[in-house]
């Protein structure tokens, strides 16, 4: 097994992001013959009734998980809830599932946005050298 600090941790939920604020989280690779992944994240209670739902239903879930370092590009997992702990002020959920491969990667989603947005030229450049470093999430 590795373990692995999550630096930011969103649900992709159909368009809309939806930020799981982190008190403490982490992330397992469990090297298991499924290629498991555990995340566990340690949060405030204002997502709890969200998650519930989720729990409730028993979807997957498809997260956007940055590992390690802020600057690092998200991966993505399909995921379950497996567990949703309600303490007095926090709450705790385990997410498990896969790593998503995408065939697209972070760069190149990145410069698709800017073209959409009417970058061209020499401003693209800066624009995207700028963004590459400060990886803002892209829908």
């Amino acid at each position: 097994m590795k373990t692995f600090k999550l630096i930011s941790l969103e649900i992709v939920d159909n368009d809309d992001l939806i930020n799981i604020p982190l008190e403490h989280g982490l992330i397992i690779n469990k090297e298991d013959e499924h290629s498991t992944w555990l995340l566990e994240a340690y949060s405030d209670l204002s997502v709890y009734d969200y998650l519930k739902k989720l729990e409730d239903s028993d979807s997957e879930i498809i997260m956007q998980a940055v590992i390690t370092k802020p600057e690092n590009e998200p991966a993505y997992f399909q995921t379950r809830i497996t567990t949703l702990k309600k303490f007095s002020e926090k709450l705790s959920v385990l997410f498990e599932g896969q790593l998503r491969r995408t065939r697209r990667d972070y760069s190149e989603l990145l410069l698709d946005s800017l073209l959409q947005k009417g970058f061209t030229g020499n401003t693209l450049l800066t624009e995207f050298k700028d963004k590459m470093k400060s990886k803002p999430r892209i829908k």
